[in-house]
């Protein structure tokens, strides 16, 4: 392609040029399993990507060039068929043998890079039955075009309700309650929240100086997002974590993250005895936006919204409890729930993103992507989720089963340590 007239195109964002640089290159990729074959004869999905997808955003339909030194979205024309991918398998296999060539699949696509001159993203229909579904999409989409609030709205939005389609999707509601606004005026709540931002923030700087002990989940090797990862999945009931939630009186996230934690925890043990006590850390990714309810994603891309569409985001340290200061899943989940809300009265994660705009500002985005290579590549698992909807959903009449989603490119783990969830 021929690029004129480069003036006035749109700057990528720090964040989109921290994440696609040399030093560190992110991408997200969102797994829909489906309930009945996928029917790749028809054109609905393409209709759907080209009435529905592509117009969300100008970002589907740009490419990032480089002006002056400057990375730029510059808008081309999308040719639907170039960003639409239909592997072929050997026929007539059992699900479980479709299990390891959607594996092997979707390990090739976590490090393949993508095409020059085209948009920063691409679907991928897998058309056999597996053990957990009768068809797969895939989507794949760099992380400079958006973090997962703004890709996994997108993608959202190109959904239906499976019980009634003319019905828009619901979520549950994030609102907090009035009197615990004004709470958090209290001086002492102020006070608090001085003395753990400055602690939260200088342990956090010294955990991107640290790295953290190798363990049977974390590596000492260098360029290890760049090797061959495995995916993993498991399904838990969400009565049963709101069950448990309700009687510890913590939220949904702290019961998540919590057995995490201990599962973590106690795999390690299993595997190396000496590691239950090893020195780990998680990245928690925070959303920076004024969190409410969901933003449905005609509002987040209104200028002046306020849930703006982008990479918009930052992260916190939490340590990893042992094994030797907490014995149960139930002392996990408290722990965790005490850690969270102790530190979401931090502002910890506040400076950390006006620490990378420093970094970015006084030296360069390379530096700055330098920064983020080297926190991830010292702690040991991110951990991150997005709410799901309320109701079953659809694509193009295709009920979906299940929905999950995963970060390639992090420089962690041993196998990709990286823990991600939608719920639903």
């Amino acid at each position: 392609m021929v690029f004129e007239n480069l003036e006035g195109l749109e700057p990528v964002s720090p964040n989109g040029q921290y994440f696609s640089s040399d030093v560190i290159t992110l991408s997200v990729l969102a797994v829909l399993e489906f309930e009945i074959p996928i029917d790749t004869e028809s054109q609905t999905i393409m209709s759907l990507l080209k009435n529905v997808f592509l117009p969300i955003s100008p970002r589907f339909s740009s490419i990032m060039v480089e002006n002056d030194g400057k990375k730029e979205w510059k808008r081309v024309e999308v040719k639907l068929e170039d960003h639409v991918n239909i592997p072929t398998f050997p026929s007539n296999l059992s699900p479980e043998s479709y299990d390891e060539y959607l594996e092997e699949y979707l390990s090739k696509l976590s490090t393949e890079r993508y095409p020059q001159g085209k948009p920063l993203w691409g679907v991928h229909i897998i058309k056999y039955p597996t053990s957990n579904a009768a068809g797969n999409i895939i989507f794949k989409f760099h992380h400079a075009l958006g973090d997962g609030y703004s890709l996994m709205g997108a993608l959202i939005s190109t959904l239906q309700r499976a019980d009634n389609p003319s019905l828009p999707l619901t979520f549950p509601s994030r609102q907090r309650s009035e009197s615990k606004k004004r709470d958090n005026f209290f001086m002492t709540k102020l006070f608090s929240s001085a003395c753990n931002t400055i602690s939260d923030f200088w342990w956090g700087i010294s955990k991107t100086l640290k790295e953290d002990n190798p363990t049977p989940i974390k590596s000492s090797n260098d360029a290890i997002e760049f090797r061959p990862s495995t995916i993993a999945t498991m399904t838990f009931s969400l009565d049963q974590l709101k069950s448990i939630k309700n009687k510890l009186g913590v939220t949904l996230n702290d019961v998540l993250t919590g057995m995490i934690f201990f599962g973590t925890r106690l795999y390690m043990q299993e595997i190396d005895q000496s590691s239950s006590t090893a020195d780990c850390t998680a990245m928690v990714l925070l959303n920076t936006r004024i969190m409410g309810d969901y933003m449905p994603i005609e509002e987040m891309i209104k200028p002046n919204s306020k849930m703006p569409w982008g990479n918009r985001f930052t992260f916190l340290h939490v340590p990893i409890p042992n094994l030797t200061e907490l014995s149960n899943a139930e002392d996990f989940i408290r722990n965790t729930h005490k850690m969270i809300n102790r530190k979401k009265n931090s502002l910890a994660a506040y400076f950390t993103s006006r620490l990378l705009e420093i970094v970015n500002k006084f030296g360069s985005h390379e530096a700055a992507s330098r920064y983020i290579h080297r926190t991830l590549k010292n702690s040991s698992m991110v951990i991150s989720n997005m709410i799901g909807p309320v109701e079953k959903m659809s694509l193009a009449n295709h009920p979906i089963k299940g929905f999950y989603f995963l970060v390639p490119g992090l420089p962690q783990g041993k196998e990709g340590s990286d823990m991600l969830q939608i719920l639903r």
